[in-house]
């Protein structure tokens, strides 16, 4: 009797469970800004898609360090009419930097690697050019994983498909076919943060020369089919096998050339996985840290990890903490999030190329899974996708729409930020509409007088114009405002013999 009491209960606890799983993903769906207070419309998560121009969108939930439910929505590849999945493959862009520090600190755990040595003790066949910069002061791979080695390079736009690939050392370098510069100090290391995807690229042939494999078939053996991630891999370009799993690229729901772009820059942003995937390895980080388990770093090291910030990101919200990392390739855009302490956590991944959506879900999550002391605030309307179709069929009375909205509802949308306008006016850049991008660029620097970012942008377009003189204005007033802008004084001195043939 007591048997049957027993398997009563479990079955209706089980009963509660699914059902509270389904309650959850029906508000997720039909109202998606539930917890965001000044809303007045319910907005599906489908409107939402559509309104930031995002063809799919894959996600995890994890609650009490496992995945609650999992779900993808949306287009894999709009013209092949394929469907996304939760197997569906997108680029992790940065977050591979997350899984890349799992494999250089295994590796130090070993004793192959010291953590505070000069990593030109390791590097065989390249070694870093250390200069007057670095002020005789040696970079780490402790500095290289967490962004102190003062290194430049902060990120990678791919290759297209087809073309030459450069290699590791002609990417460090800056040597054609690389379309980066060369990796080097910009100050001494270890004096602050800058982000520095260069400086992943150097831990990337540190982890070759080390261990004599390529990265990509050291890293899955020895890192992702322990933690279970068996659908993830970085091999660039992907295995032909996998090709029906991947998703498309889009910027501004346009298909990128060739599908999507190569990243032989593979530690910075070459993985090719899912939420699913990402969520076990937030899974296994989240017990490695209370001594569960430890199928790839020891409780100790992943404590080392998560405080110093290797591969990670650490927030901390009134003394709980969070561990997370964001991940944006050409026309991928992602995300994942995990608790220190409770077993919660979130991975989102689309291929689109806004954050917006992704912030909007996990406040969704946040809010429905309650996690503790993360900040749900209620958020304003992109200005910049509210005006972009008007925009898109006139330009002047896309302008006109954003003035009336700033007028009379200037608290619903985001007007402090000056990227919203800028990234419109590239858009149209981009797209050789550049009058359209001259008068936003114009809306732009009448909004923002002081910045200079937004001369410097302005100063762009008017070059793509052949307006030199605008141009060099533009450029000038940008220095007055940002002495250090190096890209203002380099474009000066581009644009003076074009000044000088018209005279």
């Amino acid at each position: 009797m007591k048997k049957l009491n027993l398997l009563l209960l479990l079955s209706l606890s089980l009963h509660v469970f699914a059902q509270n799983v389904k309650d959850k993903i029906q508000t997720f769906e039909d109202n998606l800004l539930s917890w965001d207070t000044s809303k007045t419309k319910k907005w599906t998560l489908k409107e939402r898609m559509a309104f930031y121009n995002m063809n799919a969108v894959s996600f995890a939930v994890i609650k009490d360090y496992k995945i609650e439910w999992a779900k993808a929505y949306g287009y894999a590849d709009v013209a092949e009419n394929r469907k996304a999945t939760t197997q569906t493959l997108f680029q992790a862009a940065s977050i591979s930097k997350s899984i890349n520090s799992l494999g250089l600190l295994q590796l130090v755990e070993q004793r192959k690697l010291g953590l505070d040595d000069d990593i030109n003790n390791y590097l065989k066949t390249w070694k870093f050019p250390y200069d007057s910069v670095s002020k005789g002061k040696k970079i780490s791979i402790a500095n290289l994983l967490s962004h102190k080695a003062g290194l430049s390079v902060h990120g990678f736009g791919g290759y297209q498909k087809g073309t030459e690939l450069p290699t590791i050392k002609q990417i460090l370098d800056g040597q054609k076919p690389a379309n980066s510069s060369a990796v080097r100090s910009v100050f001494e290391p270890n004096l602050k943060f800058q982000y520095s995807g260069g400086g992943t690229t150097i831990s990337q042939l540190i982890l070759e020369n080390t261990t004599g494999e390529k990265y990509e078939d050291y890293m899955l053996k020895n890192i992702l089919l322990p933690l279970g991630m068996n659908e993830s891999s970085y091999n660039q370009p992907p295995s032909p096998d996998k090709e029906k799993l991947l998703a498309t690229a889009y910027n501004n729901g346009k298909e990128v050339k060739g599908k999507y772009h190569i990243y032989p820059e593979k530690a910075a942003a070459g993985l090719w996985t899912n939420p699913n995937d990402l969520a076990k390895y937030i899974i296994e980080t989240q017990l490695s840290l209370v001594g569960k388990s430890n199928k790839v770093l020891s409780k100790e090291m992943s404590l080392k990890r998560i405080e110093n910030n290797y591969g990670v990101f650490l927030n901390d919200f009134k003394g709980t903490k969070y561990f997370g990392h964001s991940g944006g390739n050409e026309g991928f855009v992602c995300y994942y999030i995990g608790s220190i302490e409770d077993g919660n956590g979130l991975a989102v991944m689309t291929n689109g190329n806004n954050f917006k959506l992704i912030e909007e879900i996990l406040l969704s999550i946040a809010s429905l899974n309650q996690w503790k002391n993360y900040p749900i605030e209620p958020q304003k309307e992109s200005i910049r996708l509210t005006i972009r179709k008007e925009c898109l069929k006139n330009i002047d009375k896309g302008i006109e729409l954003y003035k009336k909205l700033k007028k009379n509802t200037p608290d619903g949308y985001n007007f402090d930020n000056e990227n919203e306008l800028n990234e419109l006016g590239y858009e149209f850049l981009r797209d050789g509409n550049v009058d359209s991008a001259i008068k936003i660029f114009s809306l732009n620097v009448s909004e923002f007088p002081q910045s200079a970012n937004v001369y410097d942008s302005r100063g762009e377009a008017y070059f793509n114009k052949k307006e030199y003189q605008l141009s060099k204005d533009d450029y000038q007033k940008s220095l007055e405002l940002e002495p250090a802008n190096q890209n203002a004084k380099e474009m000066i001195l581009k644009i003076s013999p074009f000044l000088s043939n018209k005279k």
